[in-house]
């Protein structure tokens, strides 16, 4: 695992909150060419995240989670500077030899956000993330906690 440079903190009450600190994450300088890991258990708001980061980029639609295709692509809106966006979801990520077959070795070379839930099924494949955010909820089912943490100097300047 490679070095944290800063952590934050924040606690989401409820989606608003969620939303709210997707939204200032979309403000941050370096977003379009930043690498971003979404670590929690199943049903901890990683989709919800990205789904509110998504729409503050102007990205209108439905955003769901590409758990069964892998990956989903789009395009921030030209107001967001028109970068393409790419939503990994590795949950059944199983085969190394897919990585090769799916050319995500020449889309994570490439420009462009990248967005990934469920790295750790992929760890030994990706490169070092600017940007890890662990969502985690708690007990009443509705807040969660959620913690920021920059690999890279890019990283801190996506820290909401």
């Amino acid at each position: 695992m490679q070095p944290i440079l800063e952590t934050r903190s924040a606690s989401w009450p409820d989606e608003a909150a969620c939303a709210a600190t997707a939204s200032a994450v979309a403000r941050r300088d370096g977003l379009d060419e930043a690498f971003i890991e979404l670590h929690g258990p199943l049903g901890a708001g990683k989709t919800t995240f990205v789904r509110h980061l998504l729409h503050a980029l102007g990205i209108s639609g439905t955003i769901k989670s590409p758990t069964y295709a892998l990956m989903e692509p789009y395009v921030a809106a030209p107001a967001s500077g028109g970068y393409e966006v790419l939503h990994f979801d590795f949950y059944r990520f199983d085969d190394p030899g897919e990585w090769e077959d799916a050319g995500f070795r020449e889309l994570f070379a490439g420009p462009g956000l990248k967005l990934v839930e469920w790295p750790e099924k992929a760890a030994a494949l990706l490169p070092a993330c600017d940007l890890r955010i662990t969502i985690e909820p708690a007990t009443d089912g509705e807040h969660r906690d959620a913690r920021f943490e920059a690999g890279s100097p890019r990283g801190r300047r996506l820290l909401p």
